[in-house]
């Protein structure tokens, strides 16, 4: 898993309204960073750190929400958390794929075909579920950068 990235500029003396729009700053691109190659479903990694940085950058964006224009906060945060699940619908069957093979490895001869192109066709269907949310991705980009610009101001 990606280590967070530090967040550089905010001290003990920092206003909140400051640390709350460098936090979302620093989350959202660290979120973003992760985006190429996430549908690359031999690199299941990448799906996991992405996930991860939703939840990093959820987690300021409530703990700073009464810094932010309510409105544009709560659009923001509902995209945020639908990219968030539909990154948890390719996660999982990531996950089950996995086990499966080190199960099999384990149990040599044993027939878990049938098990695994079930799970291939629902980490295929998580994988067209993020495609489609990636899609609006730089929607997503626009609505925290203009929540971070109206904090600001």
């Amino acid at each position: 898993m990606a280590k967070p990235r530090e967040i550089e500029g905010i001290e003990c003396g920092t206003p909140f309204r400051e640390a709350a729009v460098r936090a979302v700053e620093v989350r959202a691109d660290e979120l973003f960073s992760f985006a190429g190659g996430v549908l690359d479903t031999t690199d299941i990694e990448r799906v996991h750190d992405m996930r991860v940085a939703t939840r990093r950058l959820r987690a300021a964006m409530e703990v700073f929400a009464p810094c932010f224009p309510r409105k544009r906060h709560r659009k923001a945060l509902r995209d945020v958390k639908a990219l968030a699940d539909a990154l948890g619908a390719r996660r999982d069957p990531d996950v089950h794929l996995e086990a499966l093979a080190s199960y099999a490895r384990e149990l040599p001869g044993t027939d878990l075909s049938g098990i695994e192109a079930k799970l291939a066709a629902r980490q295929a269907e998580g994988n067209a579920e993020l495609k489609e949310a990636l899609a609006d991705v730089d929607r997503l980009r626009k609505r925290l950068k203009r929540l971070t610009e109206a904090a600001r101001a």
